[in-house]
């Protein structure tokens, strides 16, 4: 692998918390991403959704097959560019593996059900959970829990963090993964950025869920070619595609846009970034976390993409049957959350048994909410819903 000198090399990386001997045939941090692969967490974003949930159609994308196409995109910019791509594939695969049953309706919910049981609770954040997940909640190895990943991915996996509970992390991990979120008084931030790795793998996210989220609205039927027009990103590469295949339409004209999309975006990531990284000459990865962020898009890019996911909220996101849907699915959340707090008897005793005075954001053992919503956050739509069924004695989605 010929990497720059601005990438994360394996063979300097800053390791993992637990030490553990180099394997023989593989770098840190492709182990990483093959623990990544084989966890529990990972197995469950199968039924775990973006936009859709489970039972709505086989065909539409789930947050496996989405964290599987934003490895894709980012491997392919990352070799370009002579980034590490075990790396970016390592954060793109475990990104969402702290996410809720229901999409960001389920994350919601279970955000608000921590505040109302307790106003000075740190809430739910996804990106913290995903990291929860893979240094306390996996359970695989007999010498620690979690998955024991190198610094790097940690910190590419934990993409945003409230301060509150950056200093939570800062303080069992000083100048760790969290750093770059905690404000020193006086002094300006130890860095500011993740590494490049980490930052492709944030960006080609973007990427990735606004391309699909298109193509499973025309497929769900909420979204129409015709209105699809209004968003310049996609109407000039769809003239673009009947320039060349005049009686393309229907599924093909969708994909074949889509596709052109894609490439434009890739394209244009790789040349913005090269631009980026020749004017700032970061020497190494050290110099690339102090500087503002170097992967990105063109301004004129930029702002398509922003078009791009202003109309899909307006149009997709909040369309009346997705909303309807969310509603449901965030009642299902409430009432899960209410059951297990007000009989934590209902819930496997393995949770139980991680019961705790403490509230860390990174202990294994909890507050009771803290554990039920581990709990919560951990099941695929499909469990949460059958769940609720057991519960409330009604089904609230269809078989």
């Amino acid at each position: 692998m010929n990497l720059a000198a601005y990438a994360c090399d394996p063979a300097l990386s800053r390791g993992r918390r637990i030490p553990e001997p180099v394997a023989p045939t593989r770098s840190d941090f492709q182990r990483d991403r093959d623990r990544i692969v084989h966890s529990t967490a990972f197995r469950r974003l199968v039924y775990k959704t973006q936009v859709f949930l489970n039972h709505e159609g086989d065909l539409f994308r789930t947050r496996l097959t989405h964290s599987l196409e934003v490895a894709q995109l980012g491997r392919s910019i990352a070799r370009t560019l002579q980034l590490n791509e075990d790396l970016v594939e390592a954060i793109a695969l475990a990104h969402d593996l702290g996410h809720t049953p229901f999409g960001h309706a389920g994350q919601d919910a279970l955000n608000a059900c921590l505040k109302n049981h307790n106003p000075h609770s740190a809430g739910f954040e996804h990106n913290l959970q995903s990291l929860r997940v893979v240094d306390a909640l996996e359970e695989r190895y007999p010498d620690y829990d979690g998955l024991n990943l190198t610094f790097e991915t940690r910190e590419g996996i934990l993409k945003h963090c409230s301060k509150r509970n950056a200093r939570h992390i800062e303080a069992r991990e000083p100048g760790g993964v969290a750093r770059r979120f905690v404000e020193q008084p006086g002094h300006e931030p130890a860095w500011r950025q993740p590494s490049l790795e980490a930052q492709l793998a944030n960006l080609a996210d973007e990427i990735a869920y606004n391309a699909h989220d298109m193509d499973d609205g025309v497929r769900s039927g909420l979204l129409s070619l015709e209105q699809l027009e209004d968003v310049p990103l996609f109407s000039r590469y769809r003239r673009e595609t009947l320039a060349v295949h005049p009686r393309l339409q229907g599924r093909r004209l969708l994909f074949e846009t889509i596709r052109r999309m894609l490439s434009a975006q890739v394209y244009d990531v790789i040349d913005a970034t090269g631009r980026a990284l020749q004017q700032a000459a970061p020497a190494d990865v050290q110099a690339v976390r102090q500087h503002a962020g170097l992967v990105c898009f063109s301004d004129q890019m930029a702002l398509q993409s922003t078009s791009l996911k202003r109309f899909l909220l307006q149009n997709l996101y909040r369309h009346p049957q997705v909303t309807q849907t969310t509603q449901a699915a965030q009642q299902v959340v409430r009432d899960l959350f209410e059951a297990y707090m007000a009989d934590p008897a209902q819930m496997p005793q393995a949770h139980i048994d991680r019961f705790d005075s403490s509230d860390s954001p990174q202990a294994a053992g909890a507050k009771p909410e803290r554990v039920v919503a581990d709990y919560i956050a951990g099941m695929t739509d499909r469990f949460a819903g059958k769940e609720h069924e057991r519960l409330k004695g009604h089904a609230v989605f269809p078989a």
